[in-house]
């Protein structure tokens, strides 16, 4: 094993990690100096290779790229790189490994660079405006939002039936027909933006919304035939009486963002291919 390896992976790391030379120094407790001389070739000590690890989660061997895929198998190397990711960095690495893979996936020839998500960040942060990459191909599409606003990535493989996949036995009209409401879409943001422990009764929604009783009760109707509510009883002063629970869901999130993208169209891509020649439904 060349010796060069250890400073390559450790400048891989940190670039994924979106930390500076200093930082890794701080930690190690070492120079930036130091860091900069195993960047560039340098060896360091072994004392210090466990402390260099623990500060990318990672273990020695990776720093030796003996748990390279290249050389195992990439599933098993990748599940055990999340897995030893403390939980409050796991999102954040998963999403630099999406962003990763969104580049792979590039035509020849389109694939421009190798920064990490975060050096990528710092470059657009003073732009203001989430910048997007895009991967339409007839065997499925990718979509990726990069910058301050809101960060996601997605991928579709090309379904093998779309009346299947997306509509049989979905009313979708009925769907937006009852968002469109205002006062339903505004208990949906309402109720996803307190604690779902906390029962409430349909005061609730008189209250924060300004509406009466007899469009609360419509709402609440509404909500429960698509599965966000379910009814518990309590006592109070020797009377039962019927309060509600909210069921968050992500995908009202996820809903959205996407009619958000229909609405506002994004317009600045990082990268975008288009070889997609079929439509979207068969």
């Amino acid at each position: 094993m060349e010796i060069q390896t250890v400073g390559k992976q450790i400048t891989a790391l940190r670039r994924e990690k979106g930390a500076k030379q200093e930082e890794l120094a701080r930690y190690v407790g070492v120079s930036t100096q130091a860091v900069s001389k195993w960047e560039n070739g340098g060896l360091p000590d072994t004392e210090l290779l466990p402390r260099i690890a623990d500060f990318f989660s990672v273990s020695i061997d990776t720093l030796f790229e003996r748990e390279s895929p290249d050389n195992g198998n990439l599933r098993d190397a990748l599940i055990k790189r999340i897995q030893e990711t403390p939980r409050q960095e796991k999102f954040r690495r998963v999403f630099n490994f999406c962003w990763d893979m969104e580049r792979a996936m590039m035509p020849h020839g389109h694939f421009i660079d190798t920064c990490s998500i975060e050096e990528y960040e710092k470059e657009i942060g003073n732009l203001g405006a989430n910048h997007y990459s895009a991967i339409l191909q007839n065997e499925g599409f990718t979509h990726m939002s990069i910058g301050s606003r809101l960060q996601y990535f997605l991928i579709v493989p090309e379904p093998k039936d779309t009346d299947t996949a997306l509509f049989n036995d979905i009313d979708y009209p009925s769907l937006f027909r009852d968002l469109s409401d205002k006062a339903v879409f505004d208990a949906c943001v309402l109720l996803h933006s307190r604690d779902y422990k906390k029962a409430f009764t349909p005061d609730l929604l008189i209250q924060k919304l300004g509406i009466d009783r007899e469009k609360a009760t419509e709402i609440l109707a509404l909500l429960t035939k698509y599965h966000m509510l379910h009814t518990s009883q309590i006592e109070i002063n020797d009377e039962l009486k019927t309060v509600y629970n909210f069921n968050p869901t992500p995908a009202f999130f996820a809903l959205l963002i996407f009619a958000r993208e229909i609405i506002d169209r994004p317009n600045t891509f990082s990268y975008f291919c288009s070889n997609r020649s079929k439509p979207y439904f068969n």
